[in-house]
């Protein structure tokens, strides 16, 4: 595994929306690894492949240790609810605030195997889904920010 450069805000990459992952090839699982490793450096509990640079619908999300979400292609199908909470990001260190999310949600992906699967989330693991999905189509929390924050 390899640890990955994140791009940060100044990018333009982090605007762009990422393209379909169109066959599930050694190249992809070896990016859900090296993602994993990154995030987990990081101290993050997220990542989309396209704050590694790269533009594809990819996902990792590990809000309880050592159960890693993978997602390839996810969208969301379901919410409900309504929650703020404080949130950051790793492509936007030091900034945080608080932002408006679903309280829950239901996303469909496929997995490293290829297989369709279904993931229900509240609170962080909800907000978390939501936030990676948004840099899929080009969005960061800070479009979604209720008020702002600094890191404590």
């Amino acid at each position: 595994m390899a640890y990955l450069r994140i791009v940060t805000e100044e990018d333009p990459i982090l605007r762009r929306t990422s393209r379909p992952v169109e066959q599930i090839t050694p190249r992809i699982l070896q990016l859900l690894d090296d993602m994993t490793e990154t995030m987990r450096r990081a101290q993050g509990c997220g990542l989309a492949a396209v704050q590694v640079g790269v533009l594809r619908r990819v996902v990792v999300i590990e809000t309880e240790p050592g159960q890693v979400l993978e997602l390839i292609n996810p969208r969301i199908v379901a919410k409900s609810g309504h929650q703020e909470e404080q949130e950051g990001c790793l492509s936007i260190p030091g900034r945080w605030g608080i932002t408006s999310r679903p309280a829950a949600v239901v996303v469909h992906a496929l997995n490293r195997k290829g297989e369709q699967v279904e993931y229900r989330g509240t609170g962080l693991l909800a907000r978390a889904m939501c936030h990676e999905l948004d840099h899929l189509d080009g969005k960061l929390f800070t479009d979604v920010l209720v008020r702002e924050g600094t890191e404590e």
